[in-house]
């Protein structure tokens, strides 16, 4: 279903800066005031204390914006810094990756300042996307010299020559890829690394049961092993040559008048 938005002409900036939340059945100005009618009702506006507060319901501010420096370079946009009274949720959408996302309760102030890390809002276990599987956060492990045991505690071990305690966490995806290897299955959550070389252990022990979508037992002994990291434990920023916006105010912060001066992000350049 569609909003509807009120649209607002400016003089000034011979142009139309902005959208209201609320949908009035008629508007008029008089007397140097703005009425609206709805429901029947009269009301008369910019005369309470509440702010973005219409014929009694409260909405959230938003805007929306672009970062959008060197265009022609593949970038990670991996933080946003707002010079703001208030922290603001956001979301993020760029044209090669999916989307990201900063929940309210993830800023940290600094210097007067909100700064968050963006968390990547791709699929997770068995709901990644096949474009998902390009990107850099998917990496390879080895292929196992044994697999087996229960659904939430399933042992993939590999040989002693593979140094997985170095590059896989507990909270990763692990997946698995038959011959010949070119579509990676969902096999479960990492929830150990259990490496004692000296008494010939090195392997990952998964959960198949905490994600849906897990396959479990896996068919073979040697299939070829890859981890995806938590997109939300782990910090990757989204990929893209540009970044569209969205900030949105809380609707208990909303209320309250909120200046927000400048939008900042740190972003990198990606080297595929």
């Amino acid at each position: 279903m569609s909003q509807n938005y009120t649209l607002t002409y400016s003089e000034t900036s011979k142009g139309f800066p902005s959208f209201y939340s609320f949908f009035p059945d008629y508007m008029i100005g008089m007397n140097q005031f703005f009425y609206t009618f709805k429901g029947g009702n009269l009301f008369r506006h910019n005369t309470n204390n509440d702010y973005n507060t219409f014929y009694g319901q409260t909405f959230p501010s938003t805007m929306t914006s672009v970062f959008n420096d060197m265009p022609l370079q593949n970038k990670l946009f991996k933080t946003i810094n707002l010079e703001s009274d208030d922290a603001w949720e956001g979301r993020f959408t760029t044209d090669i990756q999916n989307t990201g996302f900063i929940d309210y309760n993830w800023y940290e102030k600094k210097e007067e300042a909100w700064f968050a890390f963006i968390r990547n809002d791709g699929g997770t276990g068995a709901s990644v996307t096949e474009a998902e599987f390009e990107l850099r956060s998917l990496n390879g492990i080895a292929r196992s010299t044994s697999v087996g045991g229960a659904a939430n505690a399933y042992v993939v071990a590999f040989d002693l020559s593979i140094n997985i305690g170095s590059i896989v966490s507990v909270g990763d995806y692990l997946y698995y890829a038959l011959p010949p290897y070119d579509t990676p299955i969902f096999a479960g959550e990492i929830t150990n690394i259990d490496v004692d070389k000296a008494n010939g252990i090195n392997s990952i022990v998964i959960d198949s049961t905490t994600v849906p979508g897990a396959t479990n037992p896996i068919p073979i002994n040697d299939a070829y092993f890859l981890y995806i990291k938590n997109p939300i434990a782990e910090s990757h920023g989204v990929l893209g040559h540009y970044c569209e916006f969205t900030l949105t105010l809380p609707v208990q912060e909303s209320i309250n008048p909120s200046e927000l001066f400048a939008v900042e992000s740190e972003v990198m350049k990606s080297f595929p």
